[in-house]
């Protein structure tokens, strides 16, 4: 990717994004928060539409010259309806977070009840963790999983009416199953409460088709658009109801900011139409065959995986019975140039900053073309790695069979 106007101004930054470009190349990563944009998206986000000026919305705005913006915008929203059967899109947000705080204020005030799945159990800051605008700003009451990481529905619709809250949260960072929207819908229903569905992780599977979708049952949608949706960093806000999408807009704009960034709003829209294909639907597909396979291989060689497997791009594993922590194996897997994060685990009575497991998932590899034979040898690298003080002769053989997968599969090719 040449930057010569870069490097002739600022050389510095120009060396250090060539080499984030060569750490890219030359590892794997297995965040599931984590994918590729494509050449076009990373062009849109690189466009002319960032010295725009934009405050307000299409047709309704207070700086002239955004004849065009509009039309980028309204694109975008036409776009992201559509592929999620939405009334209603808002797609200003500047990421995920601000995205979740937009839909706090507009449907509650200051104090309220929120239910959201708690952190450790694999929810969000912003689904009322006690550190986040949304834990302190709202009574926030936690849900978890049970002892096998699975949801239990029965006990998540009991806490709902004993607590009555005014909005009820689904979806999550860290968890490896279908979520029944449904249920959660009949859970919200049972108080009269909002449902906001988070599908951040796994957007891309919802208008992919291979997860079921929330828009029959959500009064709001939120997901970010760089995970599994393969899009620039940013968020779409989605309603069921025009209603309540007309105080999502003011709780965007004019409630938490100002001018949206007009070039992650073309990217944005690039990145939906690029979803709107039957290329997409498949890869869809082949990120959970790919987790799934991984998954299962990596349990063949006794590692516990949480819940047994996965049904989506991602899943836990609990390394307790490895003699290793979270962070011993994503240290030592980054040595080898395979990239992954620490993570709790259900009941994990390590620190955050140590914990008991690693969270691993298929979108990044997926997009750059590995397929389940490579997930065979990714756990049988994994295995090898994160056993206690392997030998030197076993890392290099790790790390020289990656830098083959990364030049068979690069992210960009040439």
């Amino acid at each position: 990717m040449p930057m010569r106007a870069l490097k002739a101004i600022d050389p510095t930054i120009e060396y250090l994004l060539k080499k984030e470009y060569q750490r890219q190349q030359n590892t794997l990563s297995l965040i599931p928060s984590e994918n590729i944009a494509s050449n076009a998206v990373i062009e849109a986000l690189g466009s002319v539409a960032t010295n725009k000026y934009s405050e307000g919305y299409s047709g309704k705005r207070y700086y002239g010259g955004n004849e065009i913006i509009d039309r980028i915008e309204t694109l975008a929203i036409e776009r992201a309806k559509k592929m999620f059967g939405t009334e209603h899109a808002n797609v200003q947000a500047y990421s995920g977070s601000p995205a979740n705080q937009a839909v706090y204020m507009a449907l509650l005030q200051p104090g309220d009840t929120v239910v959201g799945m708690a952190l450790p159990a694999g929810g969000h800051l912003t689904h009322g963790w006690k550190v986040s605008f949304s834990g302190k700003s709202y009574r926030a009451v936690q849900y978890g999983v049970d002892k096998n990481g699975y949801l239990d529905y029965d006990e998540i619709a009991d806490l709902v009416l004993k607590e009555k809250p005014q909005l009820v949260i689904c979806g999550a960072t860290a968890y490896s199953r279908i979520i029944d929207f449904k249920k959660f819908r009949q859970i919200a229903d049972s108080v009269g409460a909002y449902l906001l569905a988070d599908i951040s992780h796994i957007s891309g599977l919802v208008v992919g088709g291979v997860h079921p979708s929330p828009a029959p049952y959500a009064d709001v949608i939120m997901t970010t658009t760089h995970k599994s949706l393969r899009g620039p960093r940013g968020a779409l806000v989605m309603a069921r109801s025009a209603e309540v999408g007309v105080k999502i807009d003011k709780a965007v704009f004019p409630g938490l900011q100002g001018g949206p960034h007009n070039h992650q709003t073309a990217a944005i829209a690039v990145c939906l139409k690029e979803a709107n294909t039957t290329e997409f639907k498949s890869y869809a597909k082949k990120i959970i065959e790919n987790a799934k396979v991984l998954a299962s291989e990596l349990e063949n060689c006794d590692f516990s995986i949480v819940t047994g497997g996965t049904e989506n791009h991602l899943f836990l594993i609990d390394l307790t019975n490895k003699g290793v922590t979270g962070q011993e194996a994503e240290d030592a897997l980054s040595t080898v140039g395979i990239i992954v994060n620490k993570n709790m685990v259900p009941g994990d009575p390590r620190s955050p900053f140590d914990p008991s497991g690693l969270r691993v998932g298929t979108p990044s590899v997926t997009t750059r073309g590995l397929t389940i034979k490579d997930m065979k040898t990714l756990a049988s690298i994994i295995n090898d790695v994160t056993v206690q003080k392997p030998d030197r002769s076993v890392l290099k053989k790790a790390k020289d069979t990656v830098n083959e997968l990364c030049k068979r599969y690069p992210a960009y090719p040439r």
